[in-house]
Parts: C-alpha cells; sequence; structure tokens
C-alpha cells in the first residue's frame, strides 16, 4: 500500500499547474501517489495533466465532465488507496518537506489527522503569518475536536487517516465544499494534532475569482450564493453538533458566520442590491432563531 494519496482537483488552471504540480513531484518523502481528476477544463490544463502522468508514474489522471470541485473531490476519494490523505489545490503549491513534516508529526503523536498551517503568495510576493496565538513556540498541539471545530476547516495543509474518509462525501454543487466536510473528520478522529509551520502556499486572490472582481450586481449574486452555500455548511454542522451534544457552540458558529455575511458591506450596495441584501440577511437571522430555539 502507499503511504499517502494526493487529491488535486483540477479545472482550468493552465497557468499555475505546472507550479503545483512540480511542488508536489519534488516532495523529499517519495512513497506517496498523486490522483488528479479534470473536471472538464476547457484549456490545457488536461494537457499539462497528461504530461506528469507520462513523467511519473505516481501520478494517476481521470477525466470527467464538470460537476464542481466537490465531485472532483469525491472522484478522487474513490480512487485514493494510501494509507493517508492530503489534498492540494491545483493552483496552490506546498514546500519540498510538506509531506516529510507531517508524517513525522503523525509517527511521534500517532495522530489520526494533523493539521498544518499555509502562507500566501501573489505575484512573486510570500506572506507569512503569525501562528504564536497557536502555538507560542511554533510546537506541535494537541487539540480537541470542539477546539478544532471553531477553527478554519479547509480540507488542504492536512494529513489525515483514510479510514477517517469512509462514508464522507463532498455536497456536489456547493461552494467550500471542504468546509461542509473535515468537521465530519474530527468526529471520528482519536487525537488531532496541529502543526503551526507555514508549508502550504495558498495562492492570494488569483485573477478570475470573486475576490478579484469589481463589485456590481452580477457578484453580488455570486457572493451571496456562497454565502448560501456556507449556511448550508453551517446547518449541517449545526445538526452534528445537536447530535453530539454540543450545542454550547451552535451560537458562536452561527455568529461567525454572521460577521462573514457583513462582510458584504451594506454600503457598497444600493438600490435592488440593498434589498436583496437586506433580504438574505433577515431570512438568515430567521434560520438561525430556528436553530437556537
Amino acid at each position: 500500500m502507499v503511504k499517502v494519496s494526493i487529491g488535486v482537483p483540477v479545472y482550468n488552471v493552465e497557468a499555475y499547474l505546472r507550479e503545483c504540480l512540480d511542488s508536489i513531484m519534488n516532495q523529499t518523502f517519495k512513497d506517496f501517489e498523486v490522483i488528479m481528476v479534470d473536471d472538464g477544463s476547457t484549456d490545457n490544463s488536461f494537457d499539462i495533466c497528461q504530461e506528469y502522468v507520462a513523467r511519473d508514474n505516481r501520478f494517476k489522471l481521470f477525466h470527467q465532465a464538470n460537476i464542481g470541485v466537490a465531485g472532483a473531490r469525491n472522484t478522487c476519494l474513490k480512487h485514493m488507496k494510501g494509507e493517508y490523505i492530503s489534498w492540494v489545490d491545483s493552483d496552490d503549491k506546498v514546500e519540498p518537506n510538506y509531506l516529510e513534516r507531517l508524517l513525522e508529526v503523525q509517527n511521534e503523536t500517532q495522530a489520526d489527522l494533523v493539521d498544518g498551517y499555509n502562507y500566501g503568495f501573489k505575484d512573486g510576493v510570500i506572506y507569512y503569518y503569525d501562528y504564536t496565538n497557536v502555538s507560542p513556540n511554533l510546537d506541535k498541539v494537541e487539540r480537541t475536536p470542539k477546539e478544532m471545530f471553531l477553527g478554519t476547516l479547509s480540507g488542504w495543509d492536512t494529513l489525515a487517516k483514510r479510514k477517517l474518509y469512509r462514508g464522507v462525501y463532498c455536497a456536489q454543487g456547493k461552494n467550500h465544499e471542504d468546509n461542509g466536510t473535515k468537521f465530519k473528520l474530527y468526529f471520528r478522529a482519536n487525537k488531532v494534532v496541529i502543526l503551526p509551520e507555514q508549508l502550504y502556499g495558498y495562492r492570494v486572490e488569483r485573477e478570475g475569482s470573486i475576490m478579484t472582481n469589481k463589485f456590481s450586481s452580477e457578484t453580488l449574486e455570486k457572493k451571496l450564493k456562497e454565502y448560501n452555500d456556507t449556511f448550508f455548511n453551517v446547518e449541517n454542522f449545526v445538526y452534528y453538533m445537536e447530535i453530539t451534544q454540543s450545542k454550547d457552540i451552535v451560537d458562536r458558529v452561527h455568529q461567525q458566520y454572521l460577521g462573514h455575511l457583513y462582510n458584504l458591506s451594506k454600503g457598497s450596495l444600493t438600490g435592488s442590491d440593498e434589498e436583496k441584501f437586506e433580504y438574505y440577511t433577515a431570512n438568515y437571522r430567521s434560520r438561525r432563531e430556528k436553530h437556537l430555539e
């Protein structure tokens, strides 16, 4: 059995894909497979993936019609054979010792899941973040599932035992699918350890993302779709919290989400857009109250 399966969902990232795949190919730890799923790309992404399959037999490629990143992750999971699973987004990159360090910490602690941390990069500039609030000396730290629930639930910069993913699938057609999935792994893990070393490079606001577009009614529609998908994940999360008797943190989760919602500033909205925002916010508050009854 291969030690680690790395999932890479791919869709129209030809400008960034080689940098991503090179960073994986150049890992100091060598016993891994890469499951690439091309989700119906219309650029040269599929051809680039084929290059890496030809160069390195650890790289495996699957193609499907476009169904979204969640569907691509689900396809990755179907084909993964490793003892552990990690993910790398196809416009991001990882440091050469990314797998080596995560596996070292897993071996030292016997954790079921090890969470790393990321840095940002854009246009040749690297943005390192201060994680001393997590661990003053930046040493590995064991966390309870409850503590992890209130943190970041991204799927990348993580090493998890494959058995934790049994029966776990991403909700297709939803944005931020990792937020709606990863917390389920915490329920199953006997031990979770975080490693506040910045080993994963997150590409900051690449061209074509909603964050880089000028504000308009069209981007408002996309934003509200994202927030609605996020609330879908929140509802899913709250359900799991309630059945595990963790209601004490449900309201805090809702408050976090409401804060993100208000980042979409009303001051930038006028006319029908402002009415749409007000309707969406009122609807969210109503749904939230029902959960807290």
